[in-house]
């Protein structure tokens, strides 16, 4: 079934409820949104000549219009393919070769970065800015097509991997999977109204969009900030507008909006829903969250290949203090989703017992089915049946699955594994620290060595000795930092996550003479 039945249903069934708001204003109703959606639709087709399984490419900031350009691609049997606003040209140019999108839609913020690739790459045919003439003229059409009845694993979103370790893959998300994810929103995150909103505070070509869906099918209100991206004030300011509201957030974006509470003190009346991941969250993070905005959070772990459905840590896990395991479960990541099967494996993708170590690999109807135009690739990643995700964790007895940390973070000192976060953890606890990445450097006796960047509180100085004395006294000595690097600030992505390859590479470079 095609997706953009959500769209259609809720037009149905609710015309008049807002659908899509920018700020504080009723963009559209879902009756109106569909009407776009269906004639932007047609001229797709039969305007720029594109046929089912193009790839519509969407090179936007969060603004209305997104959801129109997307729902309209599916709506016509396009895939389409959302790229975060913040990549650099060559980045852009690279996913829009790969992908072989015929047509770019963009933000007037992105045309100058995006338009000139149109005379490099052979398969661009056009870049279309949003409020242009040429997108109005799209708008105006008529809706004349039928809804595209694409088939379960049609190719609905192209998601490129963040490329931490290599060029971007681009997942081939599928209606169906996209289909399972909605429905394990219900069962397994949160329940939403009709008179409930997502604010789209995150970039909405990563998770926050994904979650578009759900309220897309209980017709509920998407509403876009003004400014287009995270401000912490804004946020607050839509929450005292609207009602039932939820986000999608990065860890340290959540630490962003904590800290502007605690000096603020900002009405948190129409606030319903903190869905957090992306990242590791650190238990004295969300234990300060919790403190401060009060029973608010889910967490999620997921990825682009099994999109925001592996495990999930519900709202009364989090919120249950009298749990005699308390703090390991606020340190896990949940429990398995309701639509998928997980396991903890061996070398042999072999289930291990209950707090042994492994591999997470995951199957079920929300995996993707591979990456796009790229075999060996695919081959590697989905192997024996199963998702192999590069993450190392471990379930406890009640089923609870503690992520360790990705499989190449991992560091080998002396024969010993050392998982970073273990580390980072405990760093964390010090109050001087503000925040913490570890990792390992090349050792000719150990074979690798621990290294810890650190950036300080305002206004706080530390000792590397204090903070070695505080390691030891928390985790075993083999564990500890052998080196602590001071830094302003850590290197991260466009998604928040700290690039440890930055951090690795800096050391080679440093110790090569």
């Amino acid at each position: 079934m095609n997706i953009t039945h959500f769209l259609a249903r809720a037009a149905s069934v609710f015309p008049d409820n807002p659908a899509v708001s920018q700020g504080e204003s009723v963009w559209a109703d879902y009756a109106r949104l569909m009407r776009r959606v269906a004639a932007m639709a047609a001229a797709f087709r039969e305007q720029l000549g594109l046929v089912p399984g193009d790839c519509v490419a969407l090179a936007m900031t969060n603004c209305p219009q997104y959801l129109e350009v997307r729902y309209a691609a599916w709506y016509a049997g396009l895939a389409a393919v959302p790229m975060n606003a913040k990549l650099h040209a060559r980045e852009f140019a690279y996913m829009l070769t790969d992908s072989g999108a015929r047509v770019c839609f963009v933000t007037p913020d992105l045309t100058e970065t995006v338009a000139p690739l149109i005379d490099e790459l052979a398969d661009l045919e056009r870049v279309i800015e949003v409020g242009s003439a040429e997108y109005q003229t799209l708008q105006s059409a008529e809706p004349s097509l039928e809804m595209y009845p694409s088939a379960p694993d049609d190719v609905a979103w192209l998601f490129y991997t963040s490329g931490t370790t290599g060029q971007p893959k681009g997942v081939m998300i599928s209606h169906r999977n996209l289909m399972c994810a909605t429905q394990s929103y219900f069962t397994d995150v949160d329940q939403i109204s009709t008179h409930d909103c997502i604010v789209h505070a995150a970039p909405m070509s990563h998770g926050s969009g994904i979650y578009d869906m759900p309220h897309a099918l209980k017709a509920a209100n998407q509403v876009i900030p003004e400014s287009g991206h995270f401000d912490p004030a804004e946020v607050f300011s839509l929450c005292s507008r609207w009602a039932g509201v939820t986000m999608f957030l990065a860890p340290t974006t959540v630490q962003r909006l904590v800290s502007h509470a605690r000096e603020h003190a900002p009405d948190l009346t129409g606030l319903k829903t903190v869905v957090y991941g992306g990242g590791p969250m650190y238990v004295v993070d969300i234990r300060e969250a919790l403190r401060v905005l009060g029973p608010r959070f889910v967490q999620i772990y997921g990825q682009g290949e099994a999109p925001m459905t592996i495990t999930a840590l519900s709202r009364e896990c989090i919120n249950d203090t009298r749990h005699p395991r308390y703090l390991e479960r606020l340190a896990s990541v949940g429990v398995a989703q309701s639509s998928v099967e997980v396991i903890v494996a061996d070398d042999n993708d072999q289930p291990l017992a209950a707090n042994q170590i492994g591999e997470i690999l995951v199957r079920g109807d929300v995996v993707a089915q591979g990456y796009w135009r790229n075999a060996q690739a695919t081959a590697q990643t989905w192997r024996n049946g199963w998702l192999h995700t590069g993450d190392v964790g471990s379930f406890d007895d009640d089923g609870f699955l503690t992520l360790r940390d990705r499989s190449k973070d991992l560091i080998i000192s002396g024969g010993s594994n050392i998982y970073p976060r273990e580390v980072e953890e405990v760093l964390l606890h010090h109050p001087a620290v503000a925040e913490v990445s570890v990792v390992g450097r090349t050792h000719a006796e150990w074979g690798e060595e621990v290294v810890a960047f650190v950036v300080m509180q305002p206004a706080n100085q530390v000792s590397e000795n204090e903070l070695d004395a505080f390691c030891v006294q928390r985790i075993a000595r083999f564990k500890r930092p052998r080196q602590y690097r001071f830094v302003d600030s850590l290197p991260k992505n466009n998604y928040g996550k700290v690039l440890k390859t930055q951090l690795r590479r800096l050391l080679r470079e440093q110790a090569t003479p």
